[in-house]
């Protein structure tokens, strides 16, 4: 009788290991793929304008990563535009590479000590305003990465002239200052106006 549970146990036990063994591999989904080229800009574009419109990135920062993913989405049209929509095991490794890089400077840019400081002011809530819109147009995709990156680079200009007027006069913007940079910032408003709404 002992002898014949010994034998049962046994049995149940070699039974059960590769039961076992299947629960404990992780499970895949059958139709689960990994990101594909499309689907990660999209989520660095998201990254990107969430960034800009939170104040993480910087109109520098922001122009140089759009600048970097207009780049990458050239290449990759380039890439399918000679393999018949397609891209090749190497040049799909070398996006995927170059989109890695991306990410880890979108995120080392966010969480850097660099904010965009916008003020109470008029110049600065116009500006706030401005950036809304760009991270809206970014994140609809009414703006590409390249028209993201043109306003960006009219912006930091801005910010740029802005700081340096402010340095000469103590901190605050002479009356002409003003004037300048708010029609700077009318050009800007009608230059991302045209964006979002030229069809690209």
């Amino acid at each position: 009788m002992k002898h014949n549970i010994l034998m049962l146990a046994v049995t149940a036990l070699i039974a059960s290991g590769p039961a076992f063994a299947q629960q404990s591999q992780p499970q895949t989904q059958p139709n689960q793929t990994a990101p594909t080229v499309n689907n990660r800009r999209t989520d660095q574009q998201d990254r990107i304008a969430n960034g800009v419109g939170s104040g993480q990135l910087t109109a520098g920062e922001t122009k140089n990563l759009e600048s970097r993913e207009a780049n990458v989405n050239r290449e990759v049209r380039d890439d399918r535009a000679a393999d018949n929509g397609h891209l090749t095991a190497a040049e799909r490794q070398q996006v995927n590479q170059q989109r890695n890089n991306l990410s880890h400077s979108i995120y080392q840019d966010k969480h850097n000590a660099n904010t965009a400081h916008y003020g109470n002011n008029e110049v600065g809530q116009r500006r706030e305003n401005q950036q809304d819109r760009i991270a809206n147009g970014i994140r609809n995709g009414s703006m590409n990465a390249s028209e993201a990156a043109r306003t960006e680079n009219r912006e930091q200009g801005i910010n740029q002239q802005v700081r340096a007027d402010r340095s000469a006069n103590g901190g605050k913007l002479t009356g002409q200052e003003h004037r300048q940079i708010n029609r700077e910032q009318n050009h800007t408003s009608r230059q991302i106006y045209r964006q979002k709404h030229n069809g690209r």
